[in-house]
């Protein structure tokens, strides 16, 4: 079994070099307008991100978003903000972690989390 992560989008082509950058994928496909971005060879596995061409504007707040892991958040968030992004809200602190909420330049939500992990380790059998 394999996840692919689908996100409509009204210009994929100017938002396949944000994501690639923004979770260190390369573009591996274009096909009739989407754009398909996967881990670099040697990384670890990932889902597929598919940016998928549709016409009509993203209305109200995602009900699903990604977490972007960076070993240096405040220097990743830089990045992502030079590129096109904006931070929504203040960084926050809990279970462990510290994120920031942004925006990609089309105003899709995502977290830059501090470091690589989502919450304290959890035992086999607990999740």
């Amino acid at each position: 079994m394999r996840v692919s992560v689908v996100l409509d989008c009204k210009n994929p082509d100017a938002l396949a070099p944000f994501w690639q950058a923004a979770l260190g994928y390369r573009l591996v496909d274009r096909a009739d307008g989407y754009r398909i971005l996967a881990p670099l060879e040697g990384e670890p596995p990932g889902p597929v991100l598919i940016l998928q061409p549709v016409p009509e504007e993203r209305l109200g707040k995602n009900r699903m978003h990604l977490d972007v892991h960076a070993d240096d958040g405040a220097e990743h968030i830089r990045l992502l903000e030079s590129m096109g992004a904006r931070q929504l809200g203040a960084p926050i602190a809990a279970y462990g972690v510290e994120w920031q909420t942004m925006a990609d330049p089309e105003g899709h939500e995502f977290c830059v989390v501090a470091h690589g992990r989502l919450a304290p380790d959890v035992p086999e059998g607990d999740a």
